[in-house]
């Protein structure tokens, strides 16, 4: 008996091991800036509107986006995706007084759903374009990583669902989602954004940026 379980082992092993490996969401898109030029943008980022560009400090590197000017700054990264999607991204920003930055992580191109960290309202939102959906309260923590995941997936009757979450960054991620709704039919094809208001007027930094399947 002991050596039929012996055999067997190895089998029960890899069969776990295809399992595990059957389980891992498909990577369609991974960017942490350690390869790209200080001063540059990576290859394959389209700018919307902003001075994006690869920045440095203590050598670690980074997207940022400038101080200046107070407005609204967006660029589209990834692959153009029609079907569901799960997008990841860190922020860091800073308040100065009562002035606080805003930013967010799109999916499904410029019209589709965006979920945003507004500070001055201590709320998490999402948006269908520039369109308010749903907000839930949000504590935003000044000076620290902020990460954001936005997933949209297939949902109950032929509708769909996109939900969101926020956490710091040197913490667990949360297993539930702290935004979601439903959305209605399919989403259009469309690539993953990041959005920024420096309206703090000091710099947006992004990071390690990554584009998987829905879950």
């Amino acid at each position: 008996m002991h050596t039929l379980r012996l055999h067997l082992l190895p089998a029960l092993l890899l069969i776990s091991g295809i399992a595990a490996f059957a389980a891992e969401p498909k990577l369609l898109f991974s960017e942490n800036f350690d390869q790209a030029g200080i001063g540059k943008l990576p290859a394959g980022m389209l700018v919307l509107s902003g001075a994006f560009a690869v920045q440095a400090e203590d050598e670690k590197r980074f997207l940022e986006l400038p101080g200046s000017p107070l407005d609204s700054f967006g660029l589209l990264f990834g692959p153009n995706e029609k079907a569901g999607m799960n997008a990841h991204a860190k922020f860091f920003g800073t308040k100065q007084g009562r002035k606080f930055p805003t930013f967010g992580l799109s999916i499904h191109g410029v019209g589709g759903y965006r979920l945003q960290i507004s500070p001055a309202k201590n709320a998490i939102e999402l948006f269908q374009g520039d369109e308010p959906l749903a907000a839930v309260p949000f504590q935003w923590t000044s000076g620290a990583w902020t990460s954001l995941r936005i997933q949209s997936r297939p949902g109950s009757s032929g509708k769909w669902r996109v939900e969101g979450k926020a956490w710091l960054a040197a913490q667990p991620e949360p297993a539930t989602w702290t935004i979601s709704l439903e959305a209605g039919s399919e989403p259009p094809a469309g690539r993953p954004g990041l959005w920024g208001s420096p309206f703090s007027g000091t710099p947006i930094r992004f990071d390690d940026l990554i584009i998987t399947a829905a879950d």
